[in-house]
């Protein structure tokens, strides 16, 4: 009886990438293998057919012999002199859905722990960089046995349940799933001795007091992997790693907007209205900025290179300074005369054109509602 070809058993052009073949065998595999088909013989046909099909398509050898020769190409007795199907099905979808099921791949314990620390610094810092030295409690490799978990004397032996892998496979129901061996943890090795500091563990809990260099421009978000850092693993695997994230603490002047720096500038009603030059802080010193005559509230002005330097960027930020306009407070009798004369001169709407614009606009509302 003639075999079906191969593309067609799948559903595919002939053109499909790898992963457009792999996602077809998954959804045939899925509908007729024979654990949820136990009645229905033709499925299982059909679910070897899909099966043969993967292993010649998925593979670049075999699919370019088929796809010059046909059969012939990848049939061990045919004129390509292929090697043919091998009929590996369990295999075949082992290596399919193993990444969904935990199947060829999976292993046991072969690391530590990652970790993630918050450091909290202030945006001084967080510009600048500093060093900073952190205490983390973690576990380490214990001094007794130098992490092997074993009585110093004595040594370690293969795990008789996984023969040293560290895996055993299991069979749940048509799925055929490598896990990490329970009796060893994964490790491959059993401890016939255990080191009474560690109880066999190869680590114990303590303190660790760590620098962690802040390199200039990290913002509330950002960070640092200390490689090795994180927890020792058991019985002498590698240890994890430590994140260290960033936490910048909230200024009293400045408000950070990525590689920009905000901040509010109180000023004096003459200095707004006859100009002046004012003193305004940077994180690097001091700098003098003019404020022009006739300036309103909200002013915004930028004082460029005088923000931040990003960790991942080569330009710095600008300075953006918004002026307030502060009304004066606790007058006394003289001051308050002199306002008044001062109010009276004022009284033409060309000193104000902004209220003077406001109320003709207050006006025409009251006036379009009445009519």
């Amino acid at each position: 009886m003639a075999k079906s070809d191969y593309y067609e058993t799948l559903g595919v052009d002939r053109g499909a990438d790898a992963a457009a073949i792999k996602k077809a065998y998954r959804r045939i595999a899925m509908k007729y293998h024979p654990d949820r088909n136990p009645d229905d013989p033709k499925a299982e046909d059909k679910f070897k057919d899909a099966s043969e099909a993967y292993e010649i398509l998925a593979d670049e050898q075999k699919r370019e012999a088929y796809d010059r020769y046909g059969h012939a190409g990848v049939d061990p007795q045919g004129a390509g002199g292929g090697q043919g199907f091998s009929g590996g099905f369990g295999d075949i979808f082992s290596d399919v859905f193993g990444d969904v099921f935990g199947g060829a791949g999976a292993r046991g314990p072969s690391r530590g722990s990652d970790l993630q620390y918050t450091l909290e610094i202030t945006l001084e810092q967080a510009v600048k960089g500093t060093t900073v030295k952190i205490k983390i409690p973690t576990n380490v490799s214990c001094d007794t046995c130098d992490g092997s978990g074993a009585k110093p004397g004595t040594s370690s032996s293969t795990c008789k349940t996984c023969n040293g892998n560290g895996q055993v496979r299991m069979q749940q129901g048509f799925f055929s799933v490598q896990q990490g061996c329970p009796t060893c943890r994964g490790i491959g090795k059993t401890i016939d001795s255990p080191c009474t500091n560690c109880r066999g563990q190869g680590v114990v809990r303590q303190n660790k007091t760590l620098s962690v260099k802040v390199p200039a421009g990290v913002d509330t978000g950002d960070r640092i992997r200390l490689s090795g850092e994180g927890e020792a693993g058991p019985a002498g695997t590698i240890a994890g790693d430590l994140y260290v994230q960033m936490s910048v603490k909230s200024h009293p002047i400045f408000e950070r907007r990525a590689a920009d720096l905000y901040c509010e500038i109180p000023i004096s009603i003459v200095d707004a209205s006859l100009g002046s030059e004012i003193e305004v802080p940077t994180l690097t010193g001091k700098v003098k900025l003019k404020i022009p005559a006739e300036t309103q509230t909200g002013k915004l002005f930028r004082m460029r290179g005088k923000g931040v330097k990003p960790v991942r960027g080569s330009v710095t930020g600008d300075l953006l300074c918004r002026v307030v306009i502060e009304t004066p407070v606790k007058l006394n009798s003289e001051q308050k005369e002199l306002l008044e004369k001062l109010r009276e001169s004022l009284g033409q709407s060309k000193h104000a054109p902004q209220s003077h614009t406001w109320f003709n606009g207050v006006k025409k509302f009251f006036d379009d509602l009445s009519s």
